[in-house]
């Protein structure tokens, strides 16, 4: 019988922890996060992928089932951007809260993207990120049409973070 060595054996640890994380084990442990451990404008962008997805206005559907089958450890941030009636709140992030365990939030102004998170768009802005720092500004008043989608998408496609942003 052959000995397993210290290699193995780690990759066997790793096997049985990955198991665990996904839930498949009674050995689950779960740990919330605190507001204090957000990470803050000052910390160095961590190297994880940055997922931009854009809606209409009635992709609630898309949005509720793509976070329904996601896992809650993918490793990723999620930045969700929809058309959204400026002169409505919107109800978006607690909708989406129920159908997933990762904390969804709304964003506000130089928030950090952390990964296993999702960022919700509030409505009447425009929304950039620049080193994985998500930037609000208010919508140009006009009737013209806004491309919050387009905006948000140039800005992640020119940023720092181009290799490992997925739009």
């Amino acid at each position: 019988m052959k000995k397993r060595g210290k290699e193995s054996r780690g990759k066997e640890t790793q096997r049985k922890q990955n198991v665990g994380a996904r839930g498949r084990s009674s050995q689950l442990r779960v740990e919330k996060s605190s507001a204090s451990s957000e990470p803050s404008p000052e910390t160095p962008a961590p190297a994880f992928p940055i997922v931009g997805i854009g809606a209409s206005a009635g992709g609630l559907e898309a949005f509720t089932h793509l976070l329904e089958h996601l896992p809650a450890d993918t490793g990723m941030g999620f930045v969700l951007v929809q058309h959204l009636d400026p002169d409505h709140e919107s109800a978006l992030v607690q909708i989406l809260a129920r159908v997933t365990s990762m904390p969804v939030r709304e964003v506000a102004n130089d928030l950090r993207i952390a990964p296993n998170h999702v960022y919700i768009i509030p409505p009447n802005t425009d929304m950039a990120i620049a080193q994985g720092v998500l930037k609000l500004q208010r919508r140009q008043a006009g009737r013209a049409p806004h491309h919050s989608i387009d905006f948000f998408f140039q800005s992640l496609a020119a940023s720092d973070r181009k290799k490992k942003s997925i739009e």
